[in-house]
């Protein structure tokens, strides 16, 4: 072949090179161009949960304490807000007649936005939900909210007041954990939530424990959650009100090895009707309770340094828990308990009340509290039970607060019962 034609590009060479020259780029700038695109919408689709947020303000609690309540539906017929700041209504249930929080309507504006305010409300943190049309629901304005049972509420707070320690301040924090113990006497493991105060994993101190236990319906969560507990000991610790204490909020429910939701049960509805409810095996069994907790934390493992209390179910618990063992406590707290066990229950653990109430106060604990609302639905058989204390002799503290079977109670009564703990006793 001649030298001349060699040097000639062939057709092949100069497709290729035009190819790489005009035609590639073109093509890898539209995939990257395509490749953006489909990016950017993937983006916004991921980002939708955060920019999808409600431009209505609610609820809005007002320089004057008074909060007001808005709700955009400018097609419904009706809506009403209900929370535990309004009047009660009493409702009729199984267990006998109950307060429950009534309903306020909201009006509608021009734009379709519904609003309730309401009158000065004094300090406290509150639960509420809207009705709309008959259904009700949460504001989904409002993010906060909190499981009570099967219950789901948004929550509010106007500080001041008691409302104050249920605030997370600017203030040394202590440590909350999720434990999980070995309980021989339920042949299972179960949970519990412990409360640590500040500076707890920095030394070698032994601290006193006090045993806080949950009512029916609720789990290891309910203290933290909805009773404030932990933001009470922070407040209370810094403000040198209450002495640093270990904070042990068992589960109740013997039938249950922990809060809904978070067992190897999967989500399985919460309900009230669990098997074994106060038939006397939680109280059986607390001594597993206690050795695992003296058994792996910091404790000063005596009756002086122990306290035990609760609410309701946790109330009960408490009585008979602490007369039950009565060299394990010597501080008592009764939130509104129930006090006799249900009909048909036959363990030992009732039996002979009087005996083991005589044995227990023989030693008597430094403080056996009660508390209770003067429209609550324990409130005579809490009456009764003084009256047997008062005959027999038997010393306490009685305190007597408004309204009825509530958490607003309940977290009060914590914020009054912790600083009388442990005071000029502690090694």
């Amino acid at each position: 072949m001649p030298i001349w034609f060699k040097s000639i590009p062939s057709a092949i060479d100069i497709l290729i090179e035009l190819l790489y020259k005009y035609t590639i780029p073109y093509i890898m700038k539209k995939l990257l161009l395509l490749s953006f695109i489909m990016l950017a919408a993937l983006a916004c689709n991921a980002q939708q949960a955060l920019w999808g947020f409600s431009q209505i303000v609610s609820p809005e609690v007002n320089p004057d304490n008074t909060v007001t309540f808005r709700f955009k539906a400018p097609d419904a017929k009706k809506v009403q807000v209900t929370g535990d700041f309004l009047a009660p209504v009493q409702m009729d249930t199984p267990y006998g007649k109950f307060d429950a929080p009534g309903a306020a309507d909201l009006v509608k504006n021009s734009e379709g936005v519904w609003e309730f305010t309401t009158e000065v409300l004094s300090p406290e943190l509150y639960s509420y939900s809207f009705i709309v049309d008959g259904q009700k629901m949460p504001d989904p304005a409002n993010v906060f909210q909190i499981r009570d049972t099967a219950t789901i509420t948004n929550v509010f707070l106007v500080g001041g007041d008691y409302a104050d320690y249920y605030k997370i301040n600017d203030v040394p924090h202590g440590t909350v954990s999720k434990v999980w113990y070995d309980s021989p006497t339920l042949g299972t493991d179960r949970r519990m939530t412990i409360y640590t105060p500040p500076g707890y994993e920095k030394g070698d101190k032994r601290y006193p424990v006090f045993y806080l236990l949950h009512g029916m319906g609720g789990d290891e969560n309910a203290w933290s959650e909805l009773g404030r507990a932990t933001q009470i000991l922070d407040n209370m610790i810094a403000r040198g009100e209450a002495e640093p204490m270990i904070v042990v909020m068992t589960n109740g429910n013997v039938a249950m090895e922990g809060a809904p939701g978070e067992t190897s049960l999967g989500f399985a509805p919460p309900t009230t009707q669990l098997p074994k409810t106060m038939d006397g095996t939680f109280e059986q069994h607390f001594p597993d309770v206690v050795k695992y907790v003296d058994t792996n934390y910091r404790t000063i493992a005596d009756k002086q340094h122990r306290a035990i209390a609760g609410l309701s179910m946790g109330g009960f618990h408490s009585l008979h828990i602490s007369k039950e063992y009565p060299d394990m406590f010597d501080y008592v707290g009764l939130f509104s308990a129930a006090i006799l066990p249900h009909d048909g229950a036959t363990s030992p653990v009732y039996d002979n009340l009087d005996q083991k109430l005589a044995k227990q106060f023989s030693n008597a604990p430094k403080l056996y509290w009660i508390a209770i609302g003067d429209k609550d639905f324990l409130y005579d058989a809490n009456k009764e039970y003084r009256k047997m204390l008062d005959d027999k002799g038997y010393k306490y503290t009685y305190r007597e607060s408004p309204d009825g079977h509530i958490w607003k109670n309940w977290r009060i009564y914590l914020t009054e019962f912790v600083p009388m703990l442990f005071k000029n006793n502690t090694k």
